[in-house]
């Protein structure tokens, strides 16, 4: 047991789950540059971040789970009997920083004393080269002494580039959804009926139609139209909106304080109406007041009556649990896309996971908008994010390892990805927010599915050195080298960071024939592997050898894979100039499935 409790944390005499807590600060308050107060002191959760991550990652059976009676049931974290340790390294905001590097490696360094078997890391910063960057130098440690660490993907999407935690020894993972909505309808003065997502706990007091008002028309006098529509604080005239339900359109400030906002001006309700780059993404929020969030095209629905008739009216119905969506999953705009601007040969992220309107433990310390006039406190909310898609796959991966504890980390996560889906509950393929087909810069492997990835049939692995082998053909020295590996290296003569044996192939610039070379370990039943090409638009891909034949379990077989330009047309609109395939090796009963991501020159 290790325990830094710091402030006002019980100690009971034996814990069950919570086996160990610890915060770090010194990095946060080198910056400040003043004496930290108790407050900065604690392991305790102050913003339920921490709460609702740990939860979906390792939380126990818990009956009668809801956000205000909606989703009732019963909750567990992907690995409900694993003993969880908690690491606070962010605080309050300072100049728009909150978690720093010092901070993050000191929890990094003490994590793998305590030797854990997972690191579930749900936060990240801007792309950086990875001897700049303290996640990516702190992970490494960790991968070497085999522990898993996977992390957020960020939720800076659906811009392409975007994607953070990039290094290839890290599992990053992307946010999508799951086949669970909790609904609210609008229904407009015209008939016509339009559905929307919500958790807002208040509903309408009367059944009847309310007046309906555009953000963009109710402006205060001082305001811009621009902060208007948003729901701007500040924004609104109280004069034009009290008593009837307002529209927001999305964008730069959070979704609960535009109904925040809204409550202020004297609005019985709020529509949220996506703007068109948030597309069909739709996020079930905890709202002060009766509201519900509309996808891009019913938002123009919206916007269209108002401007037809003189006195436009609405209705929000109460919130309903509902099972089996369709589509689903697809993926979330926010969840931050491929492709890696550090190394583009990588394909990030790795996989994605449910985060969007994720429900999971919270701390009581705050409201479930986290703002300061929230005075609710309930022990579970629904959060969204590629921060709450992470602790899904932790989830996993501790259950992997404790059914293959003698995998590596490599090899859990090539298990993971090789087993993902890349088609949703209509068996079509996966979409993306703007309803066009998703590609690997959105979803890497694609949708996590834990059971297929406990029996994958041939693995991916790598080692330490094949790493650090990756290290030197990017052109590292002796110096930053030695920010990974402490112990003298000597780097190979030549190595192709292509070759990296990861269980995704890029190749960021196709000029002539390119070959790429892989090994699979063979970790199921003998068996007789052949690999099936769907090629790239414009690649023309061969697989050399075409069948592999395993005969015990460890038994590993390299390949090649050669990629060559065709002469065919490449449309790759959507794919920064990318297009995509996939191999497939297939014994009959595993499908091994390995993306493929190329960029012509």
């Amino acid at each position: 047991m290790f325990l830094s409790y710091g402030r006002n944390f019980p100690i009971v005499k034996y814990f069950r789950k919570l086996i160990g807590a610890k915060y770090f600060n010194r990095g946060y308050k080198a910056y400040l540059g003043e004496k930290l107060n108790a407050t900065f002191k604690t392991v305790r959760d102050h913003e339920g971040h921490g709460s609702h991550t740990l939860s979906t990652a390792g939380g126990n059976f818990v009956d009668g789970a809801s956000v205000f009676g909606y989703g009732n049931g019963t909750a567990k974290g992907g690995s409900p009997k694993a003993r969880v340790a908690a690491y606070k390294v962010c605080w309050p905001p300072v100049n728009g920083n909150q978690c720093f590097d010092a901070d993050i490696m000191a929890a990094f360094d003490a994590a793998i004393s305590d030797g854990v078997d997972v690191l579930s890391v749900s936060l990240g910063g801007e792309p950086a080269e990875f001897f700049e960057d303290g996640i990516a130098i702190g992970s490494f440690h960790a991968v070497k002494k085999g522990i898993s660490v996977v992390l957020s993907g960020g939720n800076s999407g659906p811009a392409p580039g975007t994607v953070s935690n990039l290094s290839p020894w890290m599992f990053t993972v992307g946010a999508s959804t799951l086949d669970r909505e909790f609904t609210s309808y609008v229904e407009l003065g015209n008939k016509i009926r339009l559905k929307g997502a919500s958790l807002a706990a208040a509903t309408l007091k009367s059944k009847t139609s309310y007046p309906l008002i555009g953000a963009d028309c109710a402006k205060a006098a001082n305001a811009s139209a621009v902060d208007a529509i948003l729901c701007q604080p500040g924004s609104l005239d109280p004069t034009k909106v009290k008593g009837k339900i307002l529209v927001c359109l999305r964008g730069i400030n959070a979704r609960t304080d535009k109904g925040k906002q809204a409550l202020l001006a004297g609005a019985v309700g709020m529509i949220l109406a996506n703007d068109e780059k948030s597309g069909n993404e739709v996020i079930a929020d905890p709202h002060l007041l009766p509201a519900t969030h509309l996808n891009f095209t019913d938002g123009v629905t919206v916007f269209a009556y108002i401007n037809s008739t003189k006195k436009p009216t609405a209705y929000l119905t109460p919130v309903k649990t509902q099972l089996d969506a369709k589509p689903a999953p697809f993926m979330a705009s926010f969840s931050s896309r491929g492709p890696n601007m550090i190394d583009p040969a990588i394909l990030k992220p790795d996989i994605t996971a449910p985060g969007v309107s994720i429900i999971a433990a919270f701390s009581e310390s705050v409201g479930p908008t986290e703002d300061e006039s929230d005075t609710r406190r309930i022990p579970f909310t629904s959060q969204s994010g590629t921060s709450m898609s992470c602790p899904h796959v932790s989830g996993i991966v501790g259950l992997l390892k404790s059914l293959h504890p003698e995998w590596s980390p490599a090899a859990i996560r090539s298990a993971i990805m090789t087993t993902a889906r890349t088609r949703d509950n209509t068996v079509n393929p996966m979409l993306d927010s703007d309803g066009n087909k998703a590609t690997p810069f959105s979803y890497g492997a694609g949708h996590v599915r834990p059971n297929r990835a406990m029996d994958p049939g041939l693995i991916y692995d790598l080692t330490i050195d094949d790493y650090v082998n990756y290290l030197c053909a990017r052109g590292y020295n002796q110096t930053t080298i030695q920010m990974f590996s402490n112990k003298p290296y000597v780097c190979p003569k030549s190595y192709n960071v292509a070759d990296l044996n990861y269980p995704s192939i890029t190749v960021p610039e196709l000029n002539g024939t390119t070959i790429i070379t892989r090994k699979v370990k063979n970790v199921g039943t003998p068996g007789t592997y052949k690999a099936h090409v769907q090629s790239p638009v414009g690649v023309m891909v061969t697989v050399h050898p075409s069948t592999l034949k395993f005969t015990k379990i460890g038994e590993e077989k390299k390949f090649e894979v050669r990629l060559k330009p065709s002469s065919k047309k490449v449309d790759a609109k959507g794919g920064v100039g990318y297009v995509f395939g996939v191999l497939r090796w297939c014994d009959g009963y595993h499908y091994v499935r390995t993306p493929l991501a190329v960029k012509r020159k």
